[in-house]
């Protein structure tokens, strides 16, 4: 540790010795400065002249003084930066030390205790071998009772080190050992000693030319804060380890407390277990059939009630916190008002600033057109919306940035002024005007922005107005709310204390009388649910009233953030405010030297001018000179054959002409120099326009902001309000309807109830999703707003950069009217904008389709022409093995997309039929709930459905595997396939051409094309197969897919099918049940009944949760399976891929081998031909070119004026040097077929060796299968090896753990021996202690306290001005990148001049490579050559125009050079920066270096510490092995041995690593001083040269102001004038700001009073917090009372509950005995029953015997009749011959006409008996569903009609009770049909049984009702079988019963309360009357028996009994 913070102190030491320099050097200079100012004010001079030159000087002074204080200044912050990122660096790393020392320690601490407890059992043992040894040697005696002796009492004091005692010889032996080692120390410290004066000496030589005393004190500077440093670091780890300490002891508090509250708890459940126990005892003894039943009764009751009495607590619980939390919203409603009073105080001290700042700006007032129509436009747009006041914030953030960056660029100006006095006057015309229109514009700028401060300003008075009124209603609505809630809540606990005191009365009646507990249960069970509803209300009210009080907590964060901004920002404006001031001063001073400037500028101008003119004129008579020696030349050139005596002349001319065109290059020079400045101003400009781009970018950006923030906030607030506003209908409607259905429906309460929770819980999800969609929605469109906005703000701005690029251009070439027509344009334009913007948007959307189109079809068509150019014969090959073959290719892009799209139409379709299936279900699922007692057969059948549904998945895995395992077949004839194929394509070797030598091909034309971009046609006919392969396998695989979807598709459609059927056929028996069970409800057992089936009902509801669960698991399920399908299938396409392109390979192989020459040299030669057509074409297009230009250049030479003629020339020279590169291209061109023609030869040549490596290749790939199969081979090895390693690990594990075994026990012997050796380390440390102090007392005896005091506190300075500087470091980073920047052009532009030509030879190259690349780049390079044309005869005719104002700025070149002397002097000066920065990275690097050298010093120490630890545990068991043979004495010396040599080891490394820490610290501070010593040696050459460099330019400076002194003295007096105006500008100045620091101490006092008030605020939560405590204590008791009064309430209920136990005991006596009686009706009722059936028997049999003779009565009949008809004939005929017979024959007719209308009335009214009794029975026989035909036919006999049968039917369907009730005429259960009145005499008939009925029946048809026709003899016979038949088509009442109950043992599932399926059906549907056709009375057509004697005590059975005898 001590090393390492030496290392850390010794870097910072220096860091602090380079900040010492730097001061001493700024001392230095500050004390010159103020030398040199007091000499200058004592020289008084008169003259004008001289003292303007004075003041000049001082100026150049004071510059050269400014930059060296900013550098220096630069140098300091960053060393500053360091200082504290090295500081920052230390902590971390002390705090990872601590930590990590900690941690350490505590392990320690675990170890000594193991440790200890070892040496208790090595003592004990010890102590034993000892006695042992005593015992058995008696010689040495002395030598074990020391060593007993030693260690009796360790064993006393074996808690701690404390106590340990040592033997005496060990004393002495410790005593040699300290002597020792405080030998060595005082050696070592010696030896250190020496080094530190080696070091010293080393270091005084290396320093001996720096000054001493400097040195000296950097040195003592560094010991000062090495202790120091020590210091803090030492008091950081106190106060971390107090931490901690804090840390820990609160941990233990609050487990401790945990785990009090756990036994509390633990004690209650085991409280409230014994009293379950309890309860449970007392009622085990009674019957355990009948007690569970009355148990369930009464732990429900008991639940109830506890949970009642829970819920009423949670209440006042919650109502308690509600309380709590409205008194909380309610104080910081409160301190928000307080806060929105205080903000208006500071709105108001704002205005009044800002009405300061428009005083000051009074002078700067031209309006901007642009800026007034955005505010205008903006103010309409916002009108409608509120205002918020961070808005207004920002506005004005922006205003004071755009102040900022306005009074930095005047200050950036004025610097440039002021460095560019003395240098050259002239030099400031152009700034002059530059600077005048910036005034101009930042004018402009400042008025706008005050408007917009105004209108802010009134916005945010409006905002501040309609927030608070917000507020006020938003907190009005809340109390009333809460009060409506309270009310509610009063309301539900007076129900409450209602409900109590109603349950207390129940009690009270449960005692007196047992009868009214059905009841009681009932009224509690209503209360129930009743008090269940209010509680639901309540706890939705209190979430309610949670989320508002939410919401109000979050806003009242937003409100004290928005204070905190608010605050902040005031503090920046104040800020801001002072440095507008000092930027206002230093603008006017500007304007003065400005002005000054400007008249000089003007007179250089005048003159300028004249000059350029006179240049023009010469310039003009020399370029006539030159066409005139032109021509002359060429006339002079044809005569030079004839003459050739005029060489002389000729001569003469060619210097005039050399001249002349020494002139031109002079002028281009010039011009060149020229468009340098423009281009430089133009960057000026630039710089400018995009400052003023930036400000407008700020403000709009703050207004989009708004914008924004205002949608989001509308939004927010609409949705919640509609939220609430519909929250509130719903629970109104749903109040009502409840109130409603309680009245209607209070039997079936609890079955509506659940409907409805169910309902409503239905409606509340689907409402709930709606709105989050309104929401989204909502959001979305709050989203397209804000994007529409940006992107009308993102056009307006492209549109303004536009415009300024093109005004900035136009402003250096056009004058100022030009400037004001393009502003109105720009007008116009911007009210376009938003038309343009529509326009662009759906342009911008059709262009991204079209785009999107584009690429598509692009890539399509060059993949279809490529596969069309090379590949319509192997298409038909591939058609031709595609229908052998189906295989797979490797998926591509655009198979992948294909399939993409199929799956997504494919889900669509999925998606549809799903949503239909959901529809339907859907429907289903309402009609359930409607139906809720019908669900138990539909959970039956669902269940059914799901196991099928499971049995389909099933299925599906088969399918599944089915399908894998037809691909693996697939797979197999596939490779047959191929290998048929191998052995085809042996065959068509001939007649197949194919592109198998294309590799090789295209790599040759690569090298002998270079970058040849042609080729893509040239693509190996492979590739394409595959393509074209793999495109029709996709095919083939997609319509796979697609008739695979169809066929799950149709599957899912029948599956839905069959489940709406079945739902149907359920709905129908559901409808059929709860039909029934209205019929049971009438019956007095309906009450016990209903508790059973609300259970039931719930237990159904808790059913169908769980089918609609495992349904959705199904689907889910389903979903899986189909992943995993497609997962198979992508593996089975895998697979095939890669057998393809096995196939393919081989393929390539074949045809390599056989057609690799044919083909390649074909190819080549067909590609070589192609290419130099290309060629050919493209140099005639080039040479038409070249005419074309040539032709442009005439024309334009002939347009032009004959001043341009120098330019033209110009021109068409480049243009000839343009033909002469071509034709050279040309020639390259030429060259380049040779040896295209050449190498065709060559690759001839080459086939031969190729032909060769092919066969090398097919070997190559026979190895690489036989590899890849021993691969295979390897790989399965691996993993049973793999397998083996695993179980080894295992092994290895176990043993590593008997390891760490061993070495825990090497640790307990290691830590015995340090106990041994703690007494010898205190005296080491002692010693190490004692060596120190003298050293620092030598060094600082007593200062040292005084000096830290001092250091601490500028500490905490420096780190607070560490904050401010960092903001300055930023800033002038960003000054350093800007000049870095303009530094990389300025070399750039040089480097371009340098390399120019180079370029142009590249760029030559380039575009010859792009040429010979593609014909499309040709065509474009053609028509920008062609605009290229038209630039440069635009750019003439500019240029033209552009020299007159170019030769003005020839003068400025000299001015130029000065500004590049500086730019490279800053360059130098930044240089200086970095290699300093750079020194300062390595002294950091070595600092780090060293600290990780001791830390590895560090760990070798602690691995040397714990090998000697291993080596003593060692020794320690040796010796207490020998101790035990009894050699102690040996064991001392052994100990003694290792104790030195360990001891001496670690004191020699600690030596050793201190020696070369120190030396390694010596070092690196050397080589610090050393390169200290070399800066400032640079540094003084660089003073000396800019001293040198400042004479000279002082001595032209004073030439040049002795010519200007005549023109300073006419200046004098304006200026003069000028100084009175801007004191009384200051005076006014000064007066602001005086104003804005009494606005700061305004401001200051009214902090004060927010201090004030929040300490009140304070102690007013304080006297809250009593309060609430108070309330807590008494919570608590009447919790105590609550419990005292549940305890009395469970007793009284447990003495209720035997009551009640006694009186069911009672109950079930009584049932018992009416069950019994019961039971003896039922077996005298069933042996009754059987001799009925006997009987019924008997008479079915006799109805058959006289159905049989009835009819042979019909056929005698008919015999008689016809006899008797024959009879009358015969007499008719024997009394023609007599003439009496005529009355005989009248007689005869008469009665035969009698009888035939006897018997047509007779028939008339009678049925069939027969057939009716076998339809009858067949009605029962049949099945359901044939049912109603056999009642259709009886109807049909019967005489009914169609219509009335179909209404009867459709009856019948609906109840079950109709036909009982028509049977019996009519009981009370069947409400549906209404009872005819009955006769008198049937009026008792329904209380007697079924047979007595009959009996009666028989009675009223025996008696006769009309005189009895008389019959012959035939006739009365078969009156008794008449009558017995007629008894016996109707079944008894038995019969039916038997078949009920058949019915019910035969369907088990059924409810035997329900009458069966076979019963329902009525025997006859009576339409008028509801009595039975047996209980009618006879007709009068139908025979009539005889009356029988009946006594009327004889029972119903004995008068059947005699009927059937009779």
């Amino acid at each position: 540790m001590a090393s390492w913070l030496g290392g850390l102190g010794s870097g910072l030491g220096q860091s602090l010795g380079q900040v010492g320099g730097s001061l001493s050097s700024l001392t230095g200079q500050l004390s010159s400065f103020t030398k040199d100012i007091l000499l200058e004010g004592a020289e008084e001079v008169g003259d004008a002249a001289t003292e303007l030159h004075v003041s000049n000087s001082r100026l150049r002074e004071i510059e050269s003084i400014n930059a060296a204080q900013k550098s220096e200044n630069e140098r300091l912050k960053k060393i500053c930066s360091d200082l504290e990122e090295k500081h920052e660096a230390a902590e971390l790393q002390v705090k990872q030390l601590s930590i990590e020392y900690r941690n350490q320690l505590q392990q320690k601490e675990v170890e000594i205790s193991h440790l200890k407890a070892r040496q208790n059992a090595l003592q004990e043992q010890l102590q034993k071998v000892q006695t042992a040894a005593q015992s058995s040697q008696s010689a040495a005696g002395l030598q074990p009772a020391t060593t007993s002796a030693s260690f009796v009492p360790v064993v006393r004091h074996s808690s701690g080190f404390e106590g340990d005692d040592m033997d005496f010889g060990d004393l002495i032996w410790s005593q040699q050992e300290i002597n020792r080692l405080s030998n060595q120390v005082s050696r070592l410290e010696s030896e250190v000693d020496h080094w530190k004066q080696i070091a010293q000496s080393s270091k005084v030589q290396g320093t001996s030319v720096a000054e001493q005393s400097e040195i000296c004190k950097l040195q003592n500077t560094i010991k000062e804060l090495k202790q120091n440093l020590s210091q803090e670091i030492d008091d950081h780890q106190h106060e971390l380890s107090v931490l901690q300490d804090a840390h820990r002891q609160k941990l233990i508090e609050i487990t401790r407390r945990h785990r009090e509250e756990l036994s509390e708890y633990e004690e209650r459940i085991e409280e409230l277990e014994n009293q379950l126990q309890q309860d449970g005892v007392s009622t085990d003894a009674v019957d355990d059939s009948k007690i569970s039943e009355q148990k369930k009764g009464a732990q429900n009751l008991e639940g109830g009630k506890a949970e009642d009495l829970q819920i009423i607590k949670d209440l006042e619980d919650e109502i308690r916190r509600l309380n709590q939390k409205l008194s909380s919203a309610k104080e910081e409603n409160k301190i928000l008002l307080k806060d929105q009073e205080l903000l208006k105080v500071e709105k108001i001290q704002i205005t009044q600033e800002y009405e300061s700042l428009k005083s000051d700006f009074s002078v700067l007032q031209s309006s901007v057109t642009e800026q007034d129509a955005l505010l205008k436009e903006q103010e309409k747009k916002f009108q409608s919306k509120t205002m918020l006041p961070e808005d207004v914030i920002r506005l004005q953030q922006a205003l004071l940035e755009a102040e900022k960056e306005i009074a930095r660029l005047s200050s950036l100006n004025q610097a440039d002024s002021f460095t560019h006095t003395g240098k050259d006057i002239q030099a400031f015309t152009q700034d002059l005007q530059v600077l005048k229109e910036e005034n101009v514009k930042l004018k402009k700028e400042k008025e706008g922005l005050e408007k917009e401060l105004l209108h802010a300003q009134h916005e945010n008075k409006n905002i501040l107005s309609t927030y608070s009124e917000d507020q006020n209603s938003e907190l009005n609505q809340l109390r009333q709310d809460l009060e409506r809630k309270e009310h509610e809540l009063n309301e539900s606990i007076a129900e409450r204390e209602t409900l109590v005191a109603e349950l207390e009365e129940l009690d009270k009646q449960n005692q007196e009388a047992t009868q009214h507990v059905i009841t009681l249960k009932e009224q509690l069970s209503k209360q129930h649910t009743q008090g269940d509803s209010i509680t639901k209300q309540l706890q939705i009210d209190i979430d309610l009233e949670r989320k508002k009080v939410a919401k109000l907590e979050m806003e009242k964060m937003e409100a004290i953030k928005e204070l905190d901004s608010q605050k902040e920002k005031l503090s920046q404006c104040s800020y801001a405010l002072n440095d507008l001031h000092i930027s206002k001063q230093q603008l006017q001073n500007t304007i003065k030297d400005l002005q000054e400037q400007l008249k000089k500028s003007q007179d250089c101008n005048l003159q300028n001018k004249k000059e350029i003119k006179e240049l023009q004129q010469r310039l003009k008579e020399k370029e006539e000179d030159l066409s005139v020696s032109l021509s002359k030349l060429t006339e002079k050139s044809n005569q030079e054959a004839n003459y050739s005596c005029q060489d002389l002349i000729l001569k003469e001319r060619e210097v005039e002409i050399a001249k002349l065109q020494n002139n031109i290059l002079e002028n281009k020079q010039r011009n060149e120099d020229l468009e340098k400045s423009l281009s430089d101003l133009k960057i000026e400009n630039g710089k400018l326009v995009t400052a003023f781009e930036e400000i407008k970018q700020e403000l709009n950006d703050a207004i989009s902001e708004k914008n924004k923030v205002y949608l989001e906030k509308d939004t927010v607030v609409e949705a919640l309000k509609m939220e609430k506003k519909h929250l509130e209908t719903e629970l109104n409607q749903t109040e009502k309807r409840l109130f409603e259905q309680a009245q209607k429906y209070e039997q079936t309460i609890q079955e509506l109830s659940n409907a409805r929770s169910m309902d409503t819980s239905a409606l509340q999800l689907e409402h709930e999703r709606l709105v989050k969609q309104n929401q989204e929605k909502d959001f979305k469109i709050a989203e397209f707003k804000r994007n529409m906005e940006q992107m009308e703000i993102d056009h307006q701005e492209t549109k303004e950069m536009l415009t300024t690029s093109l005004g900035g251009q136009k402003q250096l070439t056009e004058l100022i009217k030009e400037k004001e027509e393009f502003i109105e344009k720009f007008k116009n334009q911007a009210l376009q904008v938003k038309q343009e913007l529509e326009e662009y948007k759906k342009a911008s959307k059709k262009q991204d389709v079209l785009k999107q189109n584009l690429e598509e079809k692009d890539k399509s068509l060059a993949i279809m022409k490529e596969e069309n150019n090379h590949l319509k014969e192997e298409i038909e090959r591939l058609k031709d093995q595609q229908s052998r073959s189906a295989p797979m290719v490797e998926p591509k892009t655009l198979d992948i997309i294909i399939e993409l799209e199929s799956e997504v139409t494919q889900l669509k379709v999925i998606k549809n039929n799903l949503e239909e299936e959901i529809e339907v279900l859907k429907k289903t699922i309402e009609d359930q709930n409607q139906k809720t007692v019908q669900l138990q057969q539909s959970l039956q059948e669902q269940r059914k459905q799901i196991d099928e549904s499971k049995v389909q998945c099933e299925q599906m895995n088969v399918t599944h595997e089915r399908l894998s395992l037809e691909k693996d077949e697939e797979i197999k004839n596939l490779q047959k396939t191929i290998e048929q194929i191998k052995t085809q394509l042996h065959k068509e070797r001939q007649v197949i051409q194919t592109d198998s030598s294309d590799l090789f091909q295209v790599t040759k034309v690569q090298t002998l094309n270079g970058e040849n971009g042609n080729e893509k046609h040239d693509l190996s006919k492979a590739e394409i197969e595959r393509l074209v392969k793999g495109i029709k396998e996709r095919e083939m695989e997609i319509k796979l897919l697609n008739e695979k979807n169809v066929s799950l598709s149709q599957q899912i459609d029948q599956l839905s099918k069959d489940e709406v059927g079945k739902l149907t056929r359920i709905i129908q028996e559901k409808d059929l049940e709860i039909q029934a069970l209205n019929a049971r409800v009438s019956s007095a057992s309906y009450r016990q009944d209903v508790l059973c089936l609300q259970q039931q009902l719930q237990a159904y509801v808790m059913e169908r949760e769980q089918v609609l669960a495992v349904l959705s698991e199904k689907t889910r399920e389903n979903s899986q399976l189909k992943t995993e399908y497609h997962k198979i299938m992508d593996m089975v396409a895998a697979k095939e891929a890669a057998l393809v392109r096995l196939q393919e390979e081989n393929q390539k192989l074949s045809n390599r081998f056989e057609n690799s020459s044919q083909d390649m040299f074909r190819e080549t030669i067909q590609n070589l031909s192609r290419i130099i057509r290309e060629k050919d074409i493209e140099i005639d297009a080039l040479s038409q070119k070249c005419q074309t230009l040539l032709t442009v250049l005439q024309t334009s030479s002939t347009g032009t004026d004959s001043g341009s003629g120098g330019v033209n020339s110009n021109q068409f020279e480049e243009l000839l040097q343009e033909r002469d590169k071509l034709k050279q291209q040309v020639k390259k061109m030429e060259e380049w077929k040779q040896q295209v023609i050449t190498t065709v030869q060559n690759m001839q040549h080459e086939s031969a060796h190729l032909q060769e490596e092919l066969h090398k290749l097919q070997a190559q790939i026979s190895v690489e299968s036989d590899s890849n199969s021993k691969l295979q081979v390897d790989y399965n090895g691996l993993i049973q090896s793999y397998e083996q390693n695993e179980k080894k690990l295992k092994s290895f594990s176990q043993e590593l753990a008997q390891v760490q075994h061993t070495i825990g026990q090497l640790h307990n012997t290691k830590d015995l021996l340090l106990g041994k050796l703690d007494l010898v380390t205190p005296s080491v440390a002692m010693a190490s202690i004692i060596s120190q102090p003298p050293v620092i007392q030598s060094s600082a005896p007593e200062v040292l306290s005084d000096e830290t005091k001092l250091l601490q506190k500028e500490l905490e300075q420096l780190k607070k001005k560490l904050q401010e500087k960092d903001s300055t470091i930023r800033t002038l980073q960003e000054n350093n990148q800007r000049l870095s920047d303009s530094v990389a052009t300025t070399s750039e532009v040089e480097r371009k001049g340098q390399e120019g030509t180079d370029s142009e030879i590249k760029q030559i190259k380039e575009k010859h490579d792009v040429l010979q690349k593609s014909l499309r780049e040709k065509d474009i390079l053609i028509k920008s050559k062609s605009d290229q044309l038209l630039s440069v005869s635009e750019n003439l005719s500019n240029k033209e125009n552009e020299n007159e104002l170019l030769k003005q700025a020839v003068t400025n070149l000299k001015e130029r050079n000065l500004i590049l002397e500086m730019d490279i002097r800053k360059l130098k000066e930044e240089n200086e920066k970095i290699v300093a920065s750079c020194r300062e990275k390595e002294t950091e690097f070595r600092a780090l270096q060293e600290t990780n050298m001791q830390f590895s010093m560090m760990l070798k120490e602690k691995e040397f510490e714990s090998h000697s630890m291993k080596e003593k545990a060692l020794t320690f068991e040796k010796l207490l092995k020998e101790k035990e043979q009894g050699k102690t004495g040996e064991l001392n010396q052994l100990l003694n041995e290792v104790k030195s040599m360990q001891e001496k080891a670690v004191t020699f490394q600690q030596e050793r690593d201190q020696v070369m820490v120190a030396l390694k610290q010596k070092q690196m501070e050397s080589s610090a001083l050393q390169s200290e010593i070399q800066h400032l040696r640079e540094k003084e050459q660089r003073l000396n040269q800019e001293l040198e460099r400042l004479r000279n330019h002082l001595l032209e400076m004073e030439d040049s102001y002795t010519r200007e002194a005549l023109a300073a003295e006419d200046r004098e007096a304006k200026l003069r004038k000028k100084v009175s105006v801007l004191e009384e500008k200051l005076v006014s100045s000064s007066t602001a700001v005086e104003n804005a620091s009494h606005q700061a101490s305004l401001q200051v006092e009214s902090l004060q009073e927010q201090l004030n008030l929040v300490s009140k605020q304070r102690d007013e939560t304080v006297l809250q917090l009593t309060i609430s405590q108070d309330q807590v204590k008494q919570y608590a008791l009447s919790l105590a009372n609550l419990q005292m009064v549940l305890e009395q309430f469970q007793q009284e209920e447990k003495a209720m509950y035997s009551a009640e136990l006694e009186k069911h005991q009672k109950q079930t006596a009584e049932w018992k005995k009416k069950a019994e009686n019961l039971e003896e009706k039922v077996v005298s009722l069933q042996e009754s029953l059987g001799e009925a059936n006997a009987a019924l028997d008997a008479a079915s049999r006799l109805t058959e015997q006289l159905d049989v003779k009835e009819e042979q009565i019909e056929e005698l009949k008919k015999e008689d009749s016809y006899c008797e008809v024959e009879r009358k004939c015969m007499l008719l005929r024997c009394g023609e011959s007599s003439s009496c017979t005529g009355e005989i024959r009248k007689e005869m007719l008469e009665d035969v006409q009698n009888k035939l209308m006897n018997l047509i009335n007779s028939t008339e009214g009678k049925v069939d008996k027969l057939l009716m009794r076998n339809l009858f029975v067949g009605h029962f026989h049949t099945p359901k569903n044939k049912r109603p035909e056999v009642l259709r036919l009886m109807g049909s006999i019967l005489g009914i009609k169609k219509e009335e049968l179909d209404q009867l039917l459709s009856e019948e369907q609906r109840g079950v009770t109709r036909w009982v009730t028509g049977w019996l005429g009519g009981g009370t259960g069947s409400k549906s049909v209404p009872n005819t009145p009955l006769r008198p005499t049937h009026q008792n008939i329904f209380n007697s049984s079924f047979s007595e009925l009959f009996v009666k029946f028989l009675e009223t048809e025996s008696c006769p009702s009309l005189p009895p026709p008389k019959l012959s003899v035939h006739d009365m016979k078969p009156l008794g079988a008449a009558g017995t038949g007629k008894a016996g088509s109707v079944p008894s009442s038995s019969q039916i019963q038997d078949s009920a109950v058949s019915g019910i043992s035969r369907r088990p599932d059924a409810n035997p309360f329900l009458a069966p399926r076979s019963a329902a059906v009525p025997l006859i549907t009576p339409a008028t009357s509801s009595g039975h056709l047996l209980m009618k009375p006879i007709s009068d057509a139908l025979p009539t028996f005889t009356p029988l004697p009946v006594s009327p005590d004889a029972s119903a059975g004995a008068v059947l009994k005699d009927l059937l005898k009779q």
